[in-house]
Order: structure tokens, then C-alpha cells, then sequence
């Protein structure tokens, strides 16, 4: 199965799609997705290919995850996205684990945000939450973007108290993708619940990096969002 799919990859491939990814996400000396190789495929293929191959067999997945190629581990995680929504608790157990000894092939923003918030944040839902502390706190940037964006599975379900927790401990990042995420997090949060965003930005707003009060301030009234910016509420 795994030689099938990665020819199906390859019949996809589009070279100048796979120049001008490789710009957008960042892959040049120096930048946050140095050395990644991009095979030219748009998302909406990659979703249709995740939905044929549910039945992949995880060790297969995993396989998949592992590819140098960035297209070929997307899809691996909307696979595993997929298996997860539809499996019983030993599988759901197996693909979290696996997705978490796995992370360095989740190294970049849109792998995170494809599939942390189904698979980290669907399994801990019911469960402890430690693990996303320690994700907040690890030297790698794409597990502290796991955390935070993993809570979007609570904000969706009307619970806010981790979303906040994550938030408040990634507030001196260094990394303008943490304060981006952390950011939409907290703008989702309000969409949901203004008086719980706003009381997190009475207590952090004039110590929270510029694009997360940016990003967490995007949808209020001209007049309020000022009075953030110039720091005068």
C-alpha cells in the first residue's frame, strides 16, 4: 500500500507548485523549514488521497510520516486524522502515541495545525492534561505549537481553562509563529467567551509580544483594539 500511494503522489507532482510551496513554508538557510522538500500538491488532493487510504495500516502511516518529502507526511497525518475519529479507544490510544514519538516529522505550522487539535487534543480531552505542558515547555518550536493549538479541541467544545493555561506559558516566546498561534487562540477563545478572553488580556496584554495581541485582538471594535495597542485600558 505504501508504494501505491506514494505513486499516486508522484503522478500529483506539480514542479512549479513544488517551487513556489517550498518559498511560501519557509525552506530557505536559515528559515523555520530549511531543507524541506515539497513534491508541488495542493491540499484538497491530499484530503481526497486521506480519505481513500483510511484503511492504511498504521505501521504503514507512520512509514509515510517519516518521508522527506512535506506533501507525504500531510497526508500520513490526515490519515491518522481520519483512523482517529473513526476508531475505538486501543486504536485512538496508538495513533496519540505514535503521533507524539513521531514529532519531529511534524515540523512545520500546517502539519501542527492539521492534526493536533484532532489527535493531541481529541485524546486528552477526558484525560490529564500534563502532556501539553510539557510540550509547552520543549526547546522545539512545532511541539509548542502543538500545545497550544491542540487546545482548540476544548475551545470548540466550550472549555477554555487549558487554552489559557498553554497561553499564559508561552507568553515570552521567542517565536513569531508561537505568538501567531497563541494569538488565534486566544481571538477564539473571545469569539466564544469575550469576557474570559478579556480577562486573560487585563492580566497579560501589556507584557504579550505585538502580532499575539495582534492576533488575539483582531475582531473587537476599532476603538477597543486601539485602546490594547496604545496600552491604555
Amino acid at each position: 500500500m505504501i508504494e501505491e500511494i506514494k505513486n499516486e503522489l508522484a503522478a500529483l507532482a506539480d514542479e512549479a507548485d513544488g517551487l513556489f510551496l517550498q518559498r511560501f513554508f519557509k525552506t530557505g538557510p536559515g528559515q523555520y523549514g530549511e531543507g524541506d522538500m515539497f513534491r508541488g500538491i495542493r491540499v484538497p488532493p491530499l484530503r481526497k488521497l486521506a480519505a481513500a487510504y483510511l484503511a492504511m495500516p498504521m505501521g504503514q502511516a507512520a512509514l509515510l510520516l517519516s518521508s522527506s518529502y512535506h506533501e507525504d507526511r500531510l497526508l500520513a497525518l490526515l490519515i491518522l486524522v481520519g483512523k482517529f475519529k473513526l476508531g475505538g479507544e486501543a486504536e485512538r490510544d496508538a495513533i496519540y502515541r505514535l503521533y507524539l514519538q513521531n514529532t519531529r516529522f511534524i515540523n512545520n505550522w500546517d502539519l501542527v495545525d492539521a492534526s493536533a487539535e484532532h489527535i493531541v487534543g481529541g485524546y486528552l480531552l477526558e484525560r490529564d492534561c500534563g502532556p501539553l505542558h510539557g510540550l509547552a515547555r520543549s526547546g522545539i518550536i512545532w511541539e509548542r505549537r502543538i500545545a497550544i493549538m491542540a487546545t482548540f479541541h476544548f475551545i470548540r467544545r466550550g472549555r477554555f481553562d487549558k487554552t489559557l493555561e498553554i497561553a499564559e506559558m508561552l507568553l515570552q516566546d521567542r517565536e513569531d509563529l508561537i505568538h501567531k498561534a497563541v494569538g488565534w487562540m486566544l481571538r477564539e477563545v473571545g469569539k466564544r467567551d469575550l469576557q474570559a478572553e478579556e480577562a486573560f488580556l487585563a492580566a497579560h496584554y501589556r507584557q504579550m509580544p505585538r502580532t499575539m495581541l495582534r492576533y488575539a485582538i483582531e475582531r473587537f471594535a476599532e476603538e477597543r483594539r486601539q485602546g490594547y495597542l496604545k496600552g491604555m485600558l
